[in-house]
C-alpha cells in the first residue's frame, strides 16, 4: 500500500466518523465577585456569565466524546464528566447544542455515559480492540485542548495491554488503568474521551491520557470494554459492574523475593495509604466469605492468578454470581465463597 492510498483511507475514515465526534464543554455556577477562574484544560482564564440565579455560570474545561446510539447516547471518559456537581454541554459536529445528563460513570474503567435529547443522530460503528496489531495504523478525533474542535490526529499502536495510573477530574484522585492502548498519536487535553478509530473508520479505543513531559505518548482505553457498559445502559439504564469489597496489589517475583513471600503470584489482601483505608471492606462479599488482610488469593474459580490480574478476572463475573477463592493464609491453603454484589 502507497502512502497515498494511506492518505486516502484516512480521510475517508475521517469522514464517515467525523460526524459523530462531539465537543463537551464543563461549566459550574460560581458565586459573584470572583472575575476570573482558572480552567483546567482551556485558555488560562475566562470571563464568567451570569446565570440568572445569583450565581456566575463558569466554564471550566472542555472534552470529547462520540455518539454510539441514535437515541442520544454519548460515550466519553469518566474523568471528562467526574464531577456531579458540574453541569456538561454537548456540542455535535453540526454545532447544534444539547444539555448532557451523566447516565452512568463505569466504576472500574474510565468510561462514562451521557445522553443528550436528540434522536436520529448518526452513530458510529463500534470495531474490535482485541484484533488490533502493533504498527497498526490509528487515528484520534477529538476537541484538542478544549479550543479546537475536530481536530485529527495519525499515528501507530505502540503497545498493548500497558498498566497506567491517571488522574480523575482536576483533584488529587487517581485510577489504575490496566490494558489500555498505547499510541504516538498526538493526543493533547481536550482529546480526553475522543475515539481512536482504525483505516475502516470503526471505534477501537475511547482516548483517555497522555504522559506530560513526553512525546508521542498517548494511552486509549479498548472499546470492547465499552460494549457491556452500552449493553447495560440500554438494557437496564446504568452501568453494572460486579463487586467483592477488596484492596490489593498483584504480587511479582521481585516483591515476593523483597519481603520473603511464600509464593510470586496472586493477590495479596492489603490497604492503601489514603487515610482510613481498609482491606477489607466490613459487609461486603469479601468480608462476608471471611477474607482477611495479607491473605494471598491465587486464584477464583479454579483459574490461577500466574501472569493474570484479579481485577480482570472479576469484570468476567456477574452481579449475584457465586465464586470461589483460593487464599494462601500463612501456610494453610483455604478455599471461601462469595456472593459478588452490584458496585455502587
Amino acid at each position: 500500500m502507497t502512502p497515498h492510498d494511506y492518505d486516502k483511507l484516512t480521510v475517508e475514515s475521517v469522514k464517515k466518523i467525523l460526524p459523530s465526534v462531539v465537543s463537551i464543554v464543563i461549566s459550574k455556577h460560581l458565586p459573584k465577585g470572583n472575575a476570573l477562574f482558572q480552567m483546567p484544560f482551556l485558555s488560562p482564564f475566562v470571563p464568567m456569565e451570569s446565570d440568572g440565579k445569583g450565581g456566575e455560570a463558569v466554564k471550566i474545561g472542555g472534552g470529547s466524546g462520540v455518539v454510539v446510539h441514535s437515541s442520544g447516547l454519548i460515550l466519553t471518559n469518566k474523568h471528562v464528566v467526574f464531577d456531579p456537581d458540574s453541569e456538561y454541554t454537548v456540542i455535535l459536529s453540526n454545532g447544534k447544542e444539547y444539555p448532557g445528563k451523566v447516565l452512568s460513570r463505569d466504576p472500574i474503567n474510565d468510561i462514562a455515559v451521557l445522553k443528550i435529547d436528540a434522536k436520529e443522530l448518526l452513530a458510529a460503528e463500534l470495531g474490535n480492540s482485541s484484533s488490533l496489531d502493533l504498527g497498526q495504523t490509528v487515528i484520534a478525533i477529538g476537541n484538542a485542548l478544549g479550543m479546537f474542535s475536530n481536530s485529527v490526529s495519525r499515528g501507530i499502536v505502540s503497545g498493548l495491554s500497558r498498566s497506567i495510573s491517571a488522574s480523575l477530574g482536576t483533584g488529587e484522585e487517581t485510577e489504575e488503568l490496566r490494558g489500555v492502548i498505547q499510541t504516538d498519536v498526538a493526543i493533547n487535553q481536550g482529546n480526553s474521551g475522543g475515539p481512536l478509530i482504525d483505516l475502516g473508520g470503526k471505534i477501537v479505543g475511547i482516548n483517555t491520557a497522555v504522559i506530560f513531559g513526553a512525546q508521542n505518548i498517548g494511552f486509549a482505553i479498548p472499546v470492547n470494554w465499552a460494549k457491556d457498559d452500552l449493553k447495560d445502559i440500554v438494557e437496564h439504564g446504568r452501568i453494572i459492574k460486579p463487586y467483592l469489597g477488596l484492596q490489593f496489589i498483584m504480587l511479582t517475583k521481585e516483591m515476593s523475593k523483597k519481603y520473603n513471600l511464600a509464593v510470586d503470584y496472586g493477590a495479596l489482601v492489603m490497604k492503601d495509604h489514603v487515610p482510613n483505608s481498609v482491606a477489607v471492606v466490613p459487609h461486603s462479599p469479601a468480608h462476608k466469605a471471611g477474607v482477611r488482610e495479607n491473605d494471598i488469593i491465587l486464584a477464583l474459580n479454579d483459574e490461577d492468578l500466574k501472569g493474570k490480574d484479579l481485577r480482570d478476572l472479576l469484570q468476567k463475573c456477574e452481579v449475584g454470581q457465586e465464586i470461589e477463592l483460593t487464599i494462601l493464609r500463612g501456610k494453610d491453603k483455604i478455599k471461601v465463597k462469595a456472593k459478588l454484589e452490584e458496585r455502587k
